[in-house]
């Protein structure tokens, strides 16, 4: 077992911020068990924290800047342990994520990581591995984190119809997918559009895929394949998507009937919440 004496604060982000919050623990004069009482979570949490061998969450950081008076440093550093977290080849994207000012998507197979709940990302995650998986759905769900910025982008996903009826988790997970993104209705920078099945071929038949737009930068096109991800600011790939995604905008159904479309789904497929399969 790693002792925390022997923990390295330059070996990653997950040490440092170990190794800070043993530092602030200490200078509080508090035990591991006295500080877990004061936030609400166990001792031996608070250990496996110091000891990197547990993720922090953005509540136990906000509860702990507070318990120990740190004026935000562990909240602020968690989001850099989140990020470190991604897989390698996804870090770039969660950087695009934090900068851009609009970022437009459609998706094909499931509803973007960025308007996921937690059982939906836990299913979507968990299909193949479910090593780590409550690290894992936290790491994703931290991203979501850019919509409580002062200034957030704004937000648009046009998702094929078909991802509706797909039943990720089961039928309460997916009445409360459905639920969440109904919640986005009204909300200017958050925009959820219905490509229905009755608009036959359309612009993304190719596949999913995300523009990133910046107030100074280039804008930047992103794909992803099976443990890859490819973006690019090419302009003739950034020119052909964006006039992609405008047809794919044009084909959709209006954010109204979207919504009203995403309500009948939720209420006629998955019914109340508990129901049991028929």
């Amino acid at each position: 077992m790693t002792h925390i004496h022997t923990l390295d604060p330059g070996a990653s982000p997950l040490d440092y911020y170990g190794y800070e919050l043993r530092r602030y623990r200490e200078a509080a004069g508090l035990t591991q068990r006295q500080l877990g009482d004061i936030v609400n979570y166990t001792g031996s949490m608070v250990g496996q924290i110091e000891t990197a061998r547990k993720l922090p969450t953005h509540d136990f950081s906000q509860r702990a800047d507070a318990a120990l008076g740190t004026d935000g440093a562990l909240t602020r550093l968690v989001e850099l342990v989140m990020r470190s977290q991604l897989p390698a080849w996804f870090r770039q994207v969660a950087e695009l994520e934090a900068r851009a000012v609009e970022i437009c998507t459609f998706q094909m197979g499931m509803i973007h990581g960025l308007l996921q709940t937690d059982a939906y990302a836990r299913a979507t995650l968990g299909a193949l591995d479910r090593t780590n998986l409550d690290d894992r759905t936290a790491v994703r769900l931290s991203r979501q984190r850019i919509f409580e910025k002062d200034e957030p982008p704004v937000f648009w996903m046009v998702v094929s119809e078909g991802v509706l009826y797909q039943e990720v988790g089961g039928r309460d997970t997916m009445r409360g997918q459905l639920a969440h993104l109904l919640s986005f209705a009204g909300n200017p920078r958050i925009n959820v559009q219905v490509l229905p099945f009755s608009a036959g071929a359309h612009a993304g038949s190719q596949g999913s895929f995300t523009v990133f737009r910046f107030a100074s930068d280039p804008t930047i096109v992103y794909t992803e394949g099976y443990g890859s991800g490819h973006p690019s600011a090419n302009p003739d790939t950034v020119k052909d998507c964006s006039l992609r995604y405008d047809h794919l905008r044009a084909a959709a159904l209006p954010l109204r009937d979207s919504a009203e479309l995403i309500r009948r789904v939720m209420e006629e497929r998955y019914g109340e919440p508990g129901d049991s399969v028929a």
